[in-house]
């Protein structure tokens, strides 16, 4: 490998972190567009032009790739070519040149707050221990903004009255500390609670959320069963309601009404703040209802 490339993955290692999935990730898109920089131009990894990295962006389009595939090949060449500007080996950026490719809207439609707040007190109507068990994943999926492979994998001594922070262990094994709300905590302990199988004689389940199946917590499956019939309970429809949902209605709700793209990428556990600036389309129309509302020249006429 080319020793610029190589030192660049070592400096996202060391530097931010980065974890083994996300260094594979840009090694494998870096790699693809220096392969094609070194076959179309003869060009090495640290002298690639403009026009090169333009050809190649196109070139990914016309075969059949995602815009989302070649805005995050563009987000790893910005970040390379920084990497190398900082490094003394270029004095110029070639991605400045570059226009972002136009991403289709890839995010789920947000519940409305009102519409969240029905489908947890749905969720809480369900009968007996199911009731239980769907309100508390519905209040932790919405307060903490968790993936579902997170979610149904806390561990059992995850929830404590007198820690308002839990560790969750996220994509690429990485850990990172989320807030819990004081309700979410309690319905989530009043679940495990009610399970006979988080307190079996002699073997108590390790898990906050515990089952019979193979795993030995609870399945994704179960868990969009219970949000299912939740929304059913609340009058939604179904098809709009699933873990992602709820974590992009966290979000949403978060930055309409205040919070900065850093900190939620924070607490998405995203490696990126490429990733999570998909928000902005949300930010926008906060600022844009901003300007309408107060700016004097937008209410003249």
């Amino acid at each position: 490998m080319n020793r610029h490339l190589e030192a660049f993955l070592e400096m996202l290692a060391a530097e931010r972190g980065a974890a083994r999935n996300t260094l594979a990730a840009y090694r494998a898109d870096l790699e693809d567009v220096t392969g094609y920089a070194a076959r179309q131009a003869r060009e090495a990894p640290e002298a690639m032009s403009a026009e090169t990295l333009r050809r190649y962006l196109s070139g990914l389009t016309d075969a059949g790739l995602s815009p989302r595939t070649a805005a995050r090949r563009l987000s790893a060449l910005r970040q390379f070519h920084r990497f190398l500007a900082r490094e003394g080996v270029r004095t110029d950026d070639p991605t400045e040149a570059l226009d972002s490719p136009k991403k289709p809207g890839l995010l789920p439609r947000p519940l409305r707050e009102s519409e969240v707040t029905a489908l947890i007190e749905a969720a809480f109507r369900l009968p007996g221990k199911k009731g239980r068990l769907a309100g508390a994943v519905c209040e932790l999926l919405y307060c903490s903004g968790l993936r579902a492979s997170e979610l149904v994998a806390l561990p059992a001594t995850a929830l404590r009255e007198d820690a308002p922070l839990v560790v969750v262990k996220g994509k690429g094994g990485k850990e990172r500390l989320v807030p819990i709300s004081a309700r979410a905590r309690e319905a989530g302990l009043a679940a495990r609670e009610a399970d006979p199988k988080s307190k079996a004689k002699g073997h108590p389940s390790r898990w906050l959320f515990p089952s019979h199946g193979s795993s030995g917590h609870l399945t994704r499956q179960t868990l969009n069963n219970l949000l299912h019939e939740a929304a059913l309970g609340a009058g939604l429809d179904p098809s709009r309601v699933s873990p992602h949902v709820l974590r992009h209605s966290f979000a949403s709700h978060l930055l309409g009404r205040g919070a900065d793209l850093r900190s939620l990428q924070v607490l998405l556990g995203h490696a990126d703040i490429a990733t999570t600036q998909i928000y902005t389309q949300v930010l926008e129309e906060r600022l844009r209802q901003l300007v309408e509302a107060h700016h004097p020249l937008a209410q003249a006429g």
